[in-house]
């Protein structure tokens, strides 16, 4: 698991006037609207006797601590200790890790790391929202993967045939076979041009919709922005659009929040959310009984313990990427977390640890930077070499 991204927290509409308790990179946080109905998100560990903020209550602008009353603003800072005099000076290490919020496409997103502004990778950008002619509907699954497994079912093509009925024919066609496809890098990742013969719609309306009542070329693409969101876009017909954004939140190893982020062309009436909806939790849950039993649980160290071919290039890529980000110091170290978690309280480090010194509560233990690494795209070429490569 990684700091220094941005992660879906919650939906914008569940957050109202009760905190709210959330857990995400393995840690704890609590989300809360001020006053003014600004969201904030604070480490969830009060540091005078390590209660729960979420369990506390909203009092004006602040979070009070459930366990002895403290209060917090939305900065993080110690504003009342009740069992000091009103006009006594509070003590300056009485503050919490405070993080930047985002409020987007119907979600609350907090950057958990400590990078400054300029340097955050940006959340992945969604331009058909809240435009004319799109209608666009949200989804949260919590499944029991982990969240790189689901990132990479996310940008490989091949699974499509045999995991959702719905996207091809099973295998049961002679002619099967993926075309060749490049995996390009842009600045945040690496995506795809798909395409291949899928069979017509199973929905009526949707069939219709697309002008194609019978099997037919979809278009699609795919990649993935950062290391845990995807978009696909997927074309049925020159006419028919579905661009699908995925944010995934790795709770811990084992656990990820899954939101999707659905834009469509057609059947943009509010009554046609459900049929939409309906569908993609059927092919979310498909991709999820897959990995429930992908083994091992956690994507390999090396590639060289799986045998890649063509359509695996994206995978490979998102796997470098991943390299290069735990080569910056950012991934953390859970073996050290488990180890200790019972003896020790971690907060993943905010912006303002930067330029603030004299911290209540660890920041959690990241593995070390290393030197940033060259490009792996010969490896990755080696990888998926082989006579399949010569059919196209």
């Amino acid at each position: 698991m990684f700091i220094n991204f941005w992660y879906p927290l919650a939906e914008s509409a569940k957050l109202t006037d009760t905190p709210m308790h959330v857990q995400m990179l393995g840690q704890e946080f609590v989300l809360f609207r001020d006053s003014a109905g600004a969201a904030h998100c604070l480490s969830n560990i009060c540091v005078h006797r390590g209660g729960s903020l979420a369990h506390g209550r909203i009092r004006g602008d602040c979070i009070q601590c459930s366990y002895h009353g403290w209060k917090f603003d939305g900065e993080g800072k110690c504003t009342r200790v009740p069992m000091m005099a009103p006009d006594a000076r509070l003590p300056p290490r009485a503050k919490v890790d405070s993080y930047p919020v985002q409020e987007k496409y119907g979600l609350i997103f907090a950057f958990l790391g400590d990078l400054p502004e300029e340097e955050r990778i940006p959340i992945l950008p969604i331009p058909e929202y809240g435009q004319p002619g799109w209608a666009a509907t949200i989804q949260h699954w919590v499944f029991d993967f982990n969240y790189e497994r689901g990132m990479e079912n996310g940008v490989d093509p091949s699974h499509n045939e045999f995991v959702h009925p719905t996207h091809g024919f099973s295998g049961e066609r002679d002619d099967y076979h993926l075309k060749e496809r490049k995996a390009l890098d842009h600045e945040w990742g690496s995506w795809m041009k798909l395409g291949g013969l899928a069979p017509a719609l199973p929905d009526p309306k949707m069939r219709e919709a697309s002008g194609r009542s019978e099997s037919g070329f979809v278009e699609s693409e795919t990649g993935h922005h950062g290391v845990a969101s995807i978009w696909t876009y997927i074309h049925p017909s020159k006419a028919m659009f579905i661009h699908q954004y995925l944010f995934e939140s790795p709770i811990d190893e084992f656990h990820t929040d899954v939101y999707i982020v659905n834009l469509r062309n057609f059947l943009i009436e509010a009554k046609d959310d459900g049929r939409m909806m309906d569908r993609n939790q059927v092919v979310g849950f498909q991709d999820r009984d897959v990995l429930l039993r992908v083994r091992p649980r956690f994507s390999p160290k090396t590639n060289i313990k799986e045998t890649f071919v063509k359509g695996d290039e994206c995978v490979a890529r998102y796997r470098e990427w991943v390299k290069k980000w735990q080569a910056k110091g950012w991934r953390i170290d859970t073996a050290k977390v488990s180890a200790t978690k019972n003896e020790v309280a971690y907060a993943i480090p905010s912006p303002a640890r930067r330029h603030s010194k004299n911290w209540v509560i660890d920041p959690v233990p990241l593995l070390p930077a290393m030197e940033e690494q060259v490009s792996a795209a010969p490896a990755v070429a080696a990888l998926i070499a082989g006579p399949w490569n010569k059919t196209g």
